[in-house]
Formats: C-alpha cells, sequence, structure tokens
C-alpha cells in the first residue's frame, strides 16, 4: 500500500454480521473474488473501476456497488488519482432480516443492479461508518436498516442471484470445490481432481468456472484467504495462519490478503483487536 493510500477493514460488535472497510486507494488492485456476504460500496472520491460478469463499470462519487454474495468481482481505480470509499459488508441473515422486516420476503433477496447513482444511499453508508466510529451503536444500527431498506425497495428482487452452492452446482464441480476445501495445504492438481471427479481437466475447469465464477485455483487463494481470516479472528499470528491454510510463508499471505481483502493481515488483525479491547 502507497503512502498515499489509507485502509481500515473493522467490524463494530454492535453490529454483528457486518464488516467495514473505509479506504483510498490510488494503485491498488483487488484480484477477482467472492464474498460469502453482501457488497454495499459508497464512492466518496474518485472514481473506482469494478469488474463485474456482466462487464465493467466506472463509478464516481454518489455512486454505490451493489453485489451479491458470490458474485465475483474485482475493484481498481478507474482514474487517475484512485478512488475512495465507503464499504458495508452485511451478511445474508442481515439482509434477509430487513427484507422480511420491511417487505414481508422471506428468503433470500438478490441485488438486480450492479451499480446505483444513489447519492441519498452514499450518505447513509457513510452515516453507518461514521456513527460506528464514535461508538453510536443505535444510530449505526439504524443508518444500516435505514439503507439497506432503501436499497431493497429500489434495486432488489425476490430470490437472490448468486454463485450456486454444493448441492446447486454440476456434481463434478462441486465435488472438485469440497476437496479442494478439504485440502488447503495439499491440494490437489487439476488432472488429480478431474480423476477424482470422473471428468477430463478440460471438462473440469469449464464446469468450475460455470458454477463458481473462478478457476479452481484462484477459487482455493480465496477460500485461504477467507480461512485465515477466521484464524486471524481467532487470535493465531499470521504466520501460523499463513502454514495453516497452505501459503507458502507470510509474504504469500500478505500479497493475497491485501488483494482480496483490501488491507494486510496485520492491519485487519490490529483493527479487530482494537475494537473488541474497548
Amino acid at each position: 500500500m502507497t503512502a498515499r493510500e489509507q485502509a481500515r477493514f473493522w467490524e463494530h460488535p454492535d453490529l454483528p454480521g457486518v464488516d467495514l472497510l473505509r479506504a483510498r486507494y490510488v494503485r491498488h488492485t483487488f484480484s477477482r473474488h467472492v464474498h460469502d456476504s453482501y457488497v454495499i460500496a459508497a464512492v466518496t472520491g474518485g472514481v473506482q473501476g469494478t469488474g463485474l460478469p456482466a462487464g465493467a463499470e466506472l463509478v464516481g462519487a454518489g455512486g454505490v456497488v451493489l453485489v451479491n454474495p458470490e458474485v465475483p468481482h474485482t475493484a481498481y481505480a478507474g482514474a487517475a488519482g484512485g478512488w475512495s470509499y465507503r464499504v458495508l459488508y452485511p451478511s445474508a441473515d442481515v439482509v434477509s432480516a430487513v427484507a422480511a422486516e420491511t417487505r414481508g420476503l422471506r428468503g433470500t433477496p438478490s441485488f438486480t443492479v450492479p451499480v446505483a447513482a444513489d447519492p441519498a444511499a452514499a450518505r447513509l453508508v457513510s452515516a453507518v461508518h461514521e456513527a460506528a466510529e464514535r461508538d453510536d451503536a443505535l444510530a449505526a444500527e439504524t443508518f444500516l436498516r435505514l439503507v439497506v431498506a432503501r436499497l431493497l425497495a429500489r434495486h432488489s428482487a425476490d430470490a437472490v442471484r448468486r454463485g450456486p452452492g454444493r448441492a446447486e452446482a454440476p456434481a463434478a464441480a462441486a465435488r472438485a470445490r469440497d476437496l479442494l476445501a478439504a485440502n488447503l495445504i495439499d491440494p490437489p492438481g487439476l488432472d488429480a481432481l478431474a480423476a477424482a471427479t470422473g471428468t477430463g481437466p478440460f471438462a473440469l475447469l469449464r464446469a468450475f468456472k460455470a458454477a463458481y465464477g473462478l478457476p479452481p485455483h484462484a477459487w482455493l487463494t480465496g477460500e485461504r484467504v477467507r480461512t485465515a481470516r477466521r484464524l486471524l479472528d481467532a487470535g493465531a499470528a499470521p504466520a501460523d495462519a499463513a502454514a495453516a491454510v497452505g501459503f507458502t510463508d507470510q509474504p504469500h499471505l500478505n500479497r493475497h490478503f491485501n488483494r482480496i481483502i483490501g488491507v494486510p493481515p496485520g492491519a485487519y488483525q490490529r483493527d479487530r483487536k482494537a475494537v473488541r479491547a474497548c
């Protein structure tokens, strides 16, 4: 991260199920990755480029990026000078609860547009952050529900559009995903995966990418980072987390963690520990 860049990825103890990222990036580029939560990103300055399955989008101040769970995406500077934004990562349970209360919907809703020109929603996202930063839980919870309800009312459908789960994906892709998840430290190669799933290597590559939006090696990197996050949250040292999930060393974890989460693992862990200690 350059001297002009700064980022904080954290959670407030009174906003369970919601991660927060406040950042200014100039040259940082996120690898293509997925989240098991939603992404609600309000651009506050500059231009963010976002790569999504339907194509690239450029988003300026006042715009909101909406990504459903398990949808592959990336982010990068869309103009010289980079971009600033504030991001909410609400879990599916949080969004579903708001949908049930405000719209009487059961199940998990889906955002139907990847980008919304909605300055009022962008201000509400910033308001969640500002309230959480001053430890005003009541205000943060209020603004969170207001912005999720607003976005659901304007930009959602009843059923979530997301990558298929293990049961919904083609059997070979789901089996390959299970094998990779169970063998983070010593994952099988492509030929071994194909043999274990009864397919050829190219057929498996096509099926896996169609099911999960990423080739197996990229999905594996994301799964390693997600598992490392859980270990860091539990108090593991970054070097131990790196070894536990199959990265060759801590710098290897640092590189991929930063490209997917947006901050290095040490900074991620310090910010979250500091909040919990308050």
